[in-house]
């Protein structure tokens, strides 16, 4: 199915994506990363083909100054660019001397990101100093950077409010960067309460009085419709879209990405990503919505599970005939696919491919037997798509699979608190399981139920099974799915494995957390011995 083409002229024949989860977009509330988190999602964003990775703002935090300092040695980047995030030197001070800067500088990237005032109120107001002053700031601060060999982006916050009320003011901060060597200079609407035409309007009298190499555009989504202004300014000039996968950041959030990249690629047919890595959008959206334990929303552009859904009846009839009478591309062009809902068609192609993948032959009386499992587990809760482990084994166990690896008897987790001064917890798992016609019983003390579960059934099997050697648990999510009910609610557990050679994610959905985390560690273990082919000696 071709997608529709738009005959818009003087259209850029590429720009480059700019995503900053790791740093605006981890200022949504309830949104919390780690060093480890922030590593996984740039992995992400890499394998996707985006072009800059904002990491953070060095110095500001330890959090974000671990991950600089991690970042050169435990990832390698294949298509994008770390930028270091940061502001112009501080009123009345030398650039040589200021922190922020030095931080920049010692954060070791090709690119750096300065914000710098672009609206005069916000200068008299919150940095308490003259226009001319906060025009030298930048001067003097891009200098700075350029002079340690820094490629030197500009964010102008607060531009287009700033335009509307000073323009002469905010061009000259745009000047300022130009001449100084910034590289690119990046149109803020930090409010998110611009339209499509403030935006085209604004460009084009900026585009007009300034000669940038290259010209960005940030904007936040207040006013619901961030993407459509970024391509609104992709329309008057701009090179380079800033945003974040799946539109995250505080407020109303940034540009969606997985929304902003297929409408360029696909709608417009500029390039942006790789093209042979537009079909990992779906994926990686997801993967980072698990990564920042955000669910995923089911209705967002392209990449939901609900886009290319259709229900019995009229649509899904019309579907069947012609995909395009009711889907706007073919969904495989981002990594989605059509599903048809509450119907002995939804889903089987994709089953069938998954099981050919594993080497599972699943006739059409199985796989109607499958699908129907997979209804209730995902009314249930599940989530098979993030959990291509526990899927895995739900597949084999259609066919009369079972693993005879061993037998779980029982387990139980017993959590003491000391009540002194110190405060101090004390978590202990028993773990009672048979291999063969043996009986084996651990009991292990943890950090908490999941590290005490998996250490006493360790203890239990370990000899057994030396591949287990190998298995690690490298990440633990819990989502609440109703939280209407309170302490009550159904749980879903997901835990991250690997071996050295492979990695894999198992799933687990109780009302009680600590079965929940024994479903998906159970499934985790056993994946890792399928796959290294053990048995008992």
């Amino acid at each position: 199915m071709e997608s529709h083409h738009y005959d818009l002229e003087g259209l850029p024949a590429s720009v480059d994506i700019f995503d900053t989860i790791l740093r605006d977009g981890s200022q949504q509330e309830g949104l919390s990363l780690t060093v480890d988190d922030k590593i996984k999602v740039a992995e992400q964003l890499d394998h996707l083909g985006v072009a800059y990775i904002e990491g953070g703002w060095p110095g500001a935090n330890p959090k974000d100054t671990e991950f600089f300092e991690r970042f050169h040695h435990e990832l390698t980047l294949s298509t994008a660019t770390l930028v270091a995030f940061g502001s112009t030197r501080r009123p009345g001070t030398k650039a040589e001397n200021d922190a922020v800067l030095q931080a920049l500088v010692e954060a070791n990237t090709e690119v750096v990101c300065i914000v710098a005032k672009s609206w005069d109120r916000h200068v008299e107001e919150a940095l308490k100093t003259s226009l001319d002053e906060a025009v030298a700031m930048v001067e003097d601060s891009v200098k700075f950077l350029t002079s340690h060999d820094k490629r030197v982006f500009i964010d102008a916050e607060h531009f287009f409010d700033g335009y509307r009320e000073n323009p002469a003011f905010a061009t000259r901060i745009l000047a300022a960067g130009e001449q100084a060597g910034a590289e690119c200079l990046v149109l803020c609407d930090t409010n998110g309460g611009s339209l499509p035409h403030d935006i085209t309007h604004t460009i084009g009298h900026v585009r007009a009085s300034i000669t940038s190499p290259a010209f960005g555009i940030h904007c936040h989504n207040d006013a619901g419709v961030a993407v459509a202004n970024s391509l609104a300014a992709v329309g008057a000039g701009v090179t380079q879209v800033q945003g974040c996968i799946n539109g995250y950041g505080e407020r109303a959030g940034n540009t969606d990405l997985s929304a902003a990249i297929p409408d360029l690629s696909l709608k417009l047919h500029i390039q942006t990503i790789p093209h042979d890595r537009l079909e990992r959008l779906t994926s990686v959206s997801h993967h980072i919505a698990e990564l920042v334990n955000q669910s995923p929303a089911s209705q967002q552009p392209y990449v939901g599970t609900s886009v290319f859904a259709h229900k019995a009846g009229l649509h899904a009839s019309a579907v069947a005939k012609s995909k395009d009478l009711y889907e706007h591309i073919d969904p495989t062009l981002v990594g989605n696919g059509t599903r048809v809902v509450v119907s002995e068609m939804a889903g089987r192609s994709t089953l069938a491919m998954k099981a050919e993948e594993i080497g599972l032959e699943l006739d059409g009386s199985v796989l109607g037997g499958i699908l129907d499992d997979l209804k209730t587990l995902e009314h249930a809760g599940y989530h098979f798509e993030v959990a291509d482990g526990s899927l895995e084994l739900l597949l084999r166990r259609a066919t009369g699979w079972e693993s005879d690896f061993f037998t779980v008897e029982s387990y139980r987790v017993v959590t003491d608190h000391t009540g002194d001064e110190h405060g101090v917890v004390l978590t202990e798992a028993t773990v009672t399981v048979r291999i063969g016609d043996e009986r084996f019983v651990a009991t292990a003390q943890g950090n908490g139920p999941v590290n005490a579960l998996d250490a006493a059934l360790r203890s239990c099997i370990g000899e057994r099974f030396d591949a287990l050697q190998k298995i690690r648990l490298t990440d633990y999510r819990v989502r609440v799915l109703d939280t209407g009910v309170g302490t009550g609610a159904v749980t879903r557990v997901l835990i991250d494995s690997d071996d050295g050679s492979r990695s894999w994610t198992t799933i687990g959905v109780s009302e009680n957390i600590i079965e929940a985390s024994w479903l998906a560690l159970y499934d985790s273990i056993v994946f890792g011995l399928l796959h290294a082919s053990l048995r008992p000696q």
